[in-house]
C-alpha cells in the first residue's frame, strides 16, 4: 500500500499528539502532508522539525512571522499559512487523502466543512461540527462523496460494532439502539453538596482519560455526553429515545450496540486515544497503536449504573437541545463553550454551568431563530448564543440539579 497523506488540523493538542504518535510509528503507510493550530508555535516547530509537512497553517495571524523564523532556522521548506482561512485551506489541499479534525470548540466547523466539501475521508475528533451543523454536513459528505469516521471514543466504538460498510450518516437495519458509556468524569461519587465548591484544578483530573481541559470540564459535567448524544443521532440516523446513556466508571467498554436479535456487541479496549485513532487511519486493515491490549483477569470486574440527573443535569439539557432540533444544539454548544470558559477562568462555579446553559437555551426558544440550514444561518444562530450567553454570567442562573 503507497503511503497515505495526512492532514491533522489543531496538530498540538491531545487528539492531534496522539495522532502523530500513531503516525510515527507507521512512516511507511503514513506521511504528513500538512498541520495546523491555534497559536501554539513552539509545539508546531517541534512536529514540523520530525514530520517535515509541505504547508503549515496557523490560526492567529499574529504569530506566523514567529513560525517563519522558527522553520527557517530550522532548515525546513514547509510553507507558512496563516489566519482562521489557512486553516480550511490545507483541510481542503488536494495533495492530502486524510483529515483528522481535532480542533476544539466551534472554531473547527469550517475547515470540516472544507475537507468534506474536498470529497476527503474525515477523522472526526471534534463533536462541535456535527452538534451545530449535523444535517448540513451530513449532506455536503454526500454531495461531495466525502467519507466520515468518528473518532470520539464512544461513537468509533459504534462504528466498530457496526457491519462492514455501514456508511456514517445512515440508519443500519436491524439496530435496536445505541448505549453510550460514561466514566462520571472526577465527581462522580463527590457528595453533592461538595459540588458548589470544585474548583477548574480538580474539574480537569478525569479519572481515567488524558484530555484537553475543555472537554474535561464537559466530562466532569456530563455535558460531553450530552454532545455524544447529539452527534449520534447524526453520524448512525438514530432518534433520540434510542440512544442510552450508562455509567461505567471503569471505561472499558466504550460503547455498545444492541440489536433486534438481542444480541448486544461492546468494543472494549484501553482508556487511550491512540486506539480509535489507528483503528480510523488504518481502516478496513488494523494496525498496531502503541496501546496494550486488556487483562480482563486484572480487570476484574466491570461497572454499570444510571445516570444520576440530580448530579449531571446538563445530560437532560442536551436530550432536550436534541429533542427540540432546529437552532436548539447549535445554541447548546455555543452556550456550553462561554459556560465552561467562564468557569476556567474561575468567573462562575462549577454548578452555574448547567444552569446558564439551560438559561440559554429558553432564551432561545422564545426567539424566531432561522433553524440552521446554510452556513450562514448556523453562525448566525451561534454569534447570537454567544451573546446571550456572556450577557448571563453577569446575572444569577437558575437552580438545575445538584439538590
Amino acid at each position: 500500500m503507497s503511503s497515505r497523506r495526512l492532514v491533522v488540523l489543531g496538530a498540538t493538542g491531545s487528539v492531534g499528539q496522539s495522532t502523530l504518535d500513531v503516525v510515527r510509528r507507521h512512516p511507511t503507510r503514513l506521511s504528513i502532508h500538512a498541520l495546523s493550530a491555534r497559536r501554539n508555535v513552539e509545539g508546531l516547530l517541534a512536529a514540523c522539525r520530525e514530520f517535515r509537512p509541505a504547508l503549515v497553517a496557523i490560526a492567529d495571524a499574529s504569530r506566523a512571522a514567529e513560525l517563519e523564523r522558527g522553520l527557517r532556522a530550522a532548515g525546513l521548506p514547509t510553507r507558512v499559512l496563516a489566519g482562521p482561512g489557512a486553516v480550511s485551506e490545507i483541510a481542503a489541499a488536494p495533495e492530502a487523502d486524510l483529515v483528522m479534525a481535532a480542533i476544539v470548540g466551534a472554531a473547527g466547523l469550517a475547515p470540516v466543512l472544507a475537507a468534506v466539501g474536498a470529497g476527503k475521508r474525515v477523522l472526526m475528533a471534534n463533536k462541535e461540527p456535527l452538534v451545530m451543523a449535523g444535517r448540513l454536513l451530513l449532506a455536503e459528505a454526500t454531495a461531495a462523496g466525502a467519507t466520515l469516521i468518528p473518532i470520539d471514543s464512544e461513537h468509533n466504538a459504534i462504528f466498530q460494532c457496526l457491519p462492514d460498510g455501514s456508511r456514517c450518516g445512515t440508519a443500519v437495519a436491524g439496530v435496536r439502539r445505541l448505549l453510550l458509556t460514561a466514566s462520571g468524569g472526577p465527581f462522580r461519587d463527590l457528595p453533592l453538596k461538595d459540588l458548589k465548591s470544585v474548583t477548574p484544578e480538580q474539574a480537569v483530573q478525569h479519572p481515567n482519560w488524558v484530555m484537553g481541559p475543555k472537554i474535561s470540564v464537559d466530562s466532569a459535567t456530563m455535558m460531553n455526553k450530552g454532545l455524544e448524544l447529539i452527534e449520534a443521532h447524526y453520524l448512525f440516523g438514530m432518534p433520540s429515545d434510542r440512544l442510552e446513556v450508562v455509567l461505567h466508571p471503569q471505561s472499558v467498554i466504550h460503547s455498545l450496540v444492541e440489536y433486534v436479535d438481542g444480541s448486544t456487541l461492546a468494543q472494549l479496549g484501553q482508556p487511550d486515544m491512540r486506539v480509535p485513532i489507528a483503528h480510523a487511519l488504518a481502516a478496513p486493515e488494523r494496525w498496531e497503536s502503541g496501546v496494550s491490549g486488556l487483562s480482563l483477569a486484572d480487570i476484574g470486574r466491570l461497572d454499570f449504573r444510571p445516570v444520576d440527573p440530580a448530579r449531571f443535569p446538563a445530560l437532560a439539557i442536551a436530550r432536550g437541545a436534541l429533542d427540540a432540533g432546529g437552532a436548539m444544539p447549535n445554541v447548546l454548544n455555543a452556550a456550553n463553550e462561554i459556560a465552561v470558559e467562564a468557569f476556567l477562568d474561575r468567573r462562575i462555579g462549577f454548578t452555574r454551568i448547567a444552569g446558564l446553559i439551560g438559561d440559554v437555551l429558553e432564551s432561545a426558544a422564545r426567539e424566531s431563530l432561522p433553524k440552521g440550514e446554510t452556513l450562514a444561518e448556523i453562525l448566525e444562530i451561534d454569534h447570537w448564543a454567544r451573546v446571550c450567553a456572556t450577557a448571563a454570567l453577569d446575572h444569577p442562573a437558575r437552580a438545575v440539579g445538584h439538590a
